[in-house]
């Protein structure tokens, strides 16, 4: 693996985004687009959001990357619908071990997905998808937490 990623320089910048002008969509948008380019191995960014009247239901919202034919995932089902059933952070560092593994594309790898709450009620996820095998780590987990945390409040 090259050389890993100052997450400390980005946060700012994530940051600026947040509390910019613009609607909710523009900003989940800059923000996908803005990690895709900075971090070398996120090859896929999106937000899956609960949108009102689908209840249990995650709907894709913005994201960077190539087109995915999975716009509604049901908690539970693949990945991010554990990650929102069970409102807990989940990295997949191989996806070919996963029995639960939607796939997206053949070239990713592995995928971490985070649950944005509002108050205790998980209203979307933040979901990456990498074409490396094991590229995520803890502090891959902290920068990403810190952004559901400043993005939620938008949702």
């Amino acid at each position: 693996m090259e050389e890993r990623v100052d997450f400390g320089r980005l946060l700012p910048a994530i940051q600026e985004i947040v509390s910019g002008r613009g609607t909710r969509d523009e900003k989940l948008l800059a923000i996908c687009q803005f990690l895709k380019n900075e971090v070398p191995y996120y090859n896929w960014v999106g937000f899956y959001l609960v949108e009102p009247g689908e209840e249990q239901v995650l709907v894709l919202g913005p994201f960077a990357g190539a087109p995915t034919e999975h716009t509604k995932i049901s908690f539970g089902q693949g990945i991010c619908g554990q990650a929102a059933e069970t409102e807990n952070t989940f990295i997949i560092q191989d996806v070919s071990l996963e029995t639960n593994y939607l796939s997206c594309s053949p070239d990713v790898k592995s995928e971490i997905v985070i649950p944005l709450f509002k108050g205790d009620q998980v209203v979307g996820e933040l979901d990456i998808d990498s074409h490396l095998i094991s590229p995520f780590t803890d502090q891959d987990q902290e920068f990403l937490e810190h952004i559901s945390l400043l993005v939620a409040g938008l949702c």
